[in-house]
Parts: structure tokens; sequence; C-alpha cells
């Protein structure tokens, strides 16, 4: 009987290590990445990643084997999505915890973003309730793909490869007095970083959205889709 029961747990244990084991893969945590910003065909993805097509095909195969992705066919196309919201949250704190146990993440990611805290990151509450105000202009700067997806109601949308040549008609047509929020695809994206920096060289007051368009969409705070601002 001990026996049995000590068989049954490791099994148990078996399952809950199949997650653990998707997830130790840094191709499969950017793919989980981009897949927070909506649903996406494996050839955008591939292209995202800087990927081959193959290769972004045999990660997602192995994200849902695991339960992580689902997958559904319109015509020739396959698209992937995250499996739901707890994905997300999920890989949002694998990524945290590393950035705080380990040393090697936390001078890589200070490598990749810089000082974001230099950056004044503003929690999704504040934004929501500065908008409500009309105190603040929200800026997204990821893909126009995934702005159209999912966006934060009323954001000015300018993709990151497009801010450096578009900043002076960008910050022509936005009111001098207003306070500038920058986002894109979460608290390791690169982007939105990028765009306060640049903002603030231009003379005009920015700020980082904190975590992103996903912890926004997990606070349940409003979502629009459509073309871009």
């Amino acid at each position: 009987m001990v026996d049995d029961t000590r068989a049954r747990k490791a099994a148990m244990y078996e399952q809950f290590a199949r997650v653990g084991k998707a997830l130790a893969n840094p191709a499969r945590l950017e793919l989980l990445d981009l897949l927070a910003q909506g649903e996406r065909r494996v050839e955008e993805l591939a292209q995202a990643a800087a990927m081959k097509i193959s290769n972004t095909s045999a990660q997602l195969k192995a994200l849902a084997a695991a339960g992580l992705v689902s997958s559904c066919r319109d015509g020739v196309r396959v698209y992937y999505r995250l499996a739901d919201e707890q994905v997300a949250a999920l890989v949002e704190q694998v990524q945290r915890l590393a950035a705080v146990r380990l040393a090697d993440a936390e001078r890589a990611t200070e490598a990749y973003l810089g000082d974001v805290s230099a950056l004044e990151p503003v929690d999704h509450d504040e934004l929501a309730r500065r908008l409500d105000g009309g105190e603040v202009v929200v800026l997204d700067v990821r893909p126009a793909a995934e702005y159209a997806a999912g966006h934060i109601p009323g954001a000015v949308h300018v993709e990151h490869g497009e801010l450096t040549a578009q900043l002076a008609e960008l910050t022509a047509r936005l009111p001098e007095s207003a306070d500038i929020v920058a986002y894109c695809r979460g608290r390791y994206c690169v982007f939105a970083p990028d765009a306060v920096r640049a903002l603030r060289e231009h003379g005009r007051p920015a700020r980082l959205l904190d975590g992103g368009i996903p912890a926004w969409r997990r606070a349940g705070l409003p979502i629009a889709t459509g073309t871009r601002s």
C-alpha cells in the first residue's frame, strides 16, 4: 500500500514537471511572451522571434503538449494562442523570480532594458485613474498587428522601429502639457523603455507603464481592438 501511494505521488509530480520542462527553454519563453499579445500564425511568430519556421513549429508543439498553448485552423492557416491568462501570469512570475534570485539574470535584464526604475513606472490602476481624468496620453509602441489585436483605449500607436523617424511629428501633435505613458509587450520588453528615453531626450515628460499590456489586461481593465490611431 505504501509503495502504491508513493507511485501515485510520483506520477502526480511527473505531470506537474511537464509544465516546468516546457518552460525550460528560452525560445519557448519568448514565444509565450509574444502570444501574450494575441493569437498569431506560426510564420508571424517565427518572424517576430527571428527563428526558423520549422523550429518555431516544434517549440509550439512542445508548449501545446504541456497545455500552455492551444491552436485553431482557419483554412490552411493555423493560429496559436495562450491557453488562458494564467499562462501569461506564470511566465511573468518565472521571469521576475529569475531576475530577483539569479544575479546573472538580473545583470542580463539590466543590460537589455537599462535602469527601468529611472523611468518612473506607473501601475495600471494609477494610469486608469489618470486616463479617466484626461491627464495623460498613452503611447503603444508595439507592432501594428499586436496593437490591432488589443490595446488600451485611446492609445496613440507608433511602432518602435518608426519612433525615431516620427518623434518630431508625434511630439508636435500631442498636447504640450500632457504627460505621456508608454507601454509595450510587458515587463521585459525594451520597446517602451526606449520610447520613454527618446521622448525625454526630446523634452517631453514620459513614464513607463509597469507590466505593459499584459498587466493591464489581467487587471480586467478595458481593451480596444482595431487599427492604429
